[in-house]
């Protein structure tokens, strides 16, 4: 069969080559294309979280390759943090038709974690690049009468002539002079800060020369670059998104259900911690992953005051360690003082793995010499299946009528 197959590939190849040959069009094209969200505007101290349904996005059956976004003026010129703050975006597909249909990751938080894409003030500086030969797959079909759809979430808090630009940016109640959540419930006394006290149109406080200075408020954009390939025109193997939360306890307390409380709160440490220089904050906790396989790409998600990140498997051996890189300038990608990007992981494909229902145990560390508030501490993962066997076949290669490699998976079965 083997040799049946090949004698066949050949015949067709210097008979009618130009008929089925990939061409440089067509072949593992790399498309990009940058986009801008709906316009948000923020005046010193304001806050804008906006839902934007149904945004620019590739569309048909795709790889996304990479998903990259910054804080952009009119002028399309990048805004620093120190001026607004990014809190977070997010992006999720969804089926759009009679009713809404989410579609999320495969993570134990998906039901409130469940985006694809999302990241924080490291936005400008964390790599986002899925590495080949795999790829986050979209558009393979929706239900009947429906779809699929893209939203994007923008939480972007303006710090001009801020008070305290740090209690702004943290989510600090009284920093926002706030007693009652976006739903009108009051909020707890042991609560003291993050997101249910700087929801969408609050105001931080300013310094009174900014308080009512009658300026515009200044109209951003989210910009967005895709980067994708068409499903038919490469050899891609999918993967499966896993969003971890540091929060989520249900393992511990031996809850059925996941527990992801998104945030939480750094306590400023003890005079014994500080004397021994030992102010740092460890929280760990242990979730699940559904499926295994090799594990491809990862990078944790931290706030200012975060030290780094670890993810481990159920035998103790490291997965991945991420950390934060800090700015050290004033230009927008390097503020000094704010993260501006998390270090990633890259394995080399097949040499770390997951098995089904493995427990991970995720490992999140901050400063604690002050209270933080509002602090995250997640991981996003993209998990692959086992190609180890695909992926090591020697690749059959032709020279004619250009050099060209016909992909393992059409030929390794005649082996």
């Amino acid at each position: 069969m083997k040799t049946s197959m090949l004698l066949c590939i050949v015949t067709l190849v210097s008979s009618a080559a130009a008929a089925f040959l990939p061409t440089t069009e067509a072949a593992n094209v790399l498309k990009t294309q940058t986009f801008l969200s709906p316009p948000f505007f923020l005046r010193p101290g304001g806050v804008a979280n906006k839902w934007y349904y149904d945004v620019d996005f590739p569309r048909g059956h795709v790889a996304i390759k990479s998903f990259n976004g910054d804080v952009v003026d009119e002028a399309g010129a990048p805004v620093p943090l120190h001026e607004t703050y990014l809190h977070h975006w997010l992006v999720s597909p969804y089926y759009g038709g009679p009713s809404t249909i989410p579609i999320t990751n495969s993570g134990p938080c998906k039901d409130l974690l469940g985006q694809y894409f999302g990241l924080g003030s490291e936005t400008r500086r964390t790599a986002t690049w899925v590495p080949d030969p795999y790829g986050i797959e979209i558009g393979a079909g929706a239900p009947a009468g429906y779809e699929e759809r893209w939203l994007i979430n923008v939480h972007a808090i303006d710090t001009r002539g801020a008070a305290d630009k740090l209690a702004c940016t943290e989510c600090r109640c009284d920093a926002y002079n706030v007693t009652v959540d976006e739903t009108g419930n009051r909020i707890g006394n042991g609560y003291v800060g993050g997101i249910h006290c700087c929801y969408d149109s609050l105001r931080c406080r300013v310094e009174d020369a900014f308080a009512n200075n009658g300026e515009p408020p200044r109209k951003l954009f989210l910009r967005y670059t895709v980067s994708w390939l068409d499903w038919s025109d490469a050899v891609v193997v999918p993967v499966r998104i896993y969003i971890l939360d540091v929060t989520d306890t249900a393992l511990f307390d031996g809850s059925p259900k996941p527990y992801c409380k998104i945030e939480y709160r750094v306590d400023e440490c003890n005079s014994n911690d500080r004397a021994s220089n030992n102010c740092v904050d460890m929280k760990t906790t242990k979730e699940m992953v559904s499926h295994g396989g090799d594990v491809v790409y990862a990078v944790a998600h931290l706030h200012r005051g975060g030290l780094g990140s670890s993810l481990h498997g159920q035998d103790g051996r490291l997965l991945c360690k991420s950390m934060p890189i800090y700015g050290t300038g004033q230009e927008a990608g390097n503020e000094e003082g704010y993260v501006v990007g998390m270090s990633t992981c890259y394995p080399e494909p097949g040499t770390v793995k997951v098995s089904d229902g493995e427990v991970l145990t995720m490992v999140s560390n901050y400063s604690s010499e002050r209270q933080h508030t509002g602090v995250m501490g997640h991981f996003y993962i993209l998990v692959a299946d086992h190609q180890e066997q695909a992926l090591n076949k020697p690749t059959l290669c032709f020279s004619f009528p250009y050099s060209w490699c016909l992909p393992a998976w059409m030929w390794s079965n005649q082996m």
